[in-house]
């Protein structure tokens, strides 16, 4: 079986999918009802995002860049990858692609077409309200089960089997950064499902715990402001040590491009 071919470019070493969101949830449609129709045996299409953290951390953790390296799917969460892309690449990447509307996106089209989701991570509480939120503003999507993200090594097997006995098509994977990548790479080959998506602290803006950073700020990819911004004790730190970096490392991998093309 072959999954939904989606066209990618390189920016800062990593392959990026250069489709938009429209795209994305048709290919998660697609290839769910295909996973259906063939139960593909060695598990589901991972299906990773990327930011500046990220992006950053794939320079300073080896088993996270090595995580990253076996995905199938990398898509842009954060907004200065398509913005810098549009400058690197005549074929850049067409939108911003963050998980949390991403969830949004497949939920919409998972309840029309019968697709079930499982929720993975958060607290219990968030987990819930998540689950929650989403059926009440998808009325008839199908939340599969759901488990919070706070579970032992040991529990990881009672985990994997809750999940393969929900049904689900759509795994999402909120346990943050490199965890969700790891947990997702180490365990794929247990998962029956169509898609492994690793979505961070998506279910706490679902939740209604995190709140969006204003429009404006959202179309200038600039929402990790808002996020600084709005949580200094949780991102300050972060965004003022990975944001630089994952400039820098853009940067730098771009004119080692150039150079290899003259040479």
């Amino acid at each position: 079986m072959q999954w939904t071919y989606l066209p990618s470019m390189t920016i800062g070493g990593q392959q990026v999918v250069t489709a938009s969101r429209s795209e994305l949830t048709e290919a998660l449609i697609s290839d769910c009802h295909a996973f259906r129709r063939n139960d593909r045996p060695f598990g589901p299409r991972l299906v990773f995002d990327i930011n500046g953290h990220g992006l950053s951390l794939s320079k300073t953790d080896a088993s996270y860049r090595s995580a990253l390296a076996s995905a199938d799917i990398i898509h842009a969460d954060g907004g200065f990858l398509v913005t810098l892309s549009k400058r690197l690449n005549p074929t850049p990447i067409t939108e911003r692609s963050a998980t949390t509307d991403l969830i949004h996106d497949f939920a919409l089209r998972a309840r029309e077409e019968g697709i079930r989701f499982f929720l993975l991570g958060g607290s219990e509480a968030v987990n819930a309200a998540c689950a929650r939120n989403l059926e009440e503003i998808y009325p008839g999507l199908s939340i599969a089960g759901r488990h919070h993200g706070y579970f032992s090594h040991e529990d990881a097997d009672a985990v994997i089997d809750l999940i393969n006995h929900s049904g689900a098509d759509v795994v999402f994977v909120g346990l943050g950064k490199p965890n969700e990548q790891l947990f997702s790479v180490k365990n794929a080959h247990r998962i029956r499902s169509g898609w492994l998506v690793t979505c961070g602290g998506c279910f706490n803006y679902v939740a209604g715990e995190y709140d969006r950073a204003p429009e404006w700020m959202q179309r200038n990819n600039i929402e990790w402001l808002h996020r600084m911004a709005t949580k200094p004790k949780q991102f300050f730190w972060r965004y003022l040590t990975t944001t630089p970096h994952a400039l820098w490392i853009v940067a730098t991998e771009a004119m080692k491009q150039r150079r290899e093309q003259k040479t």
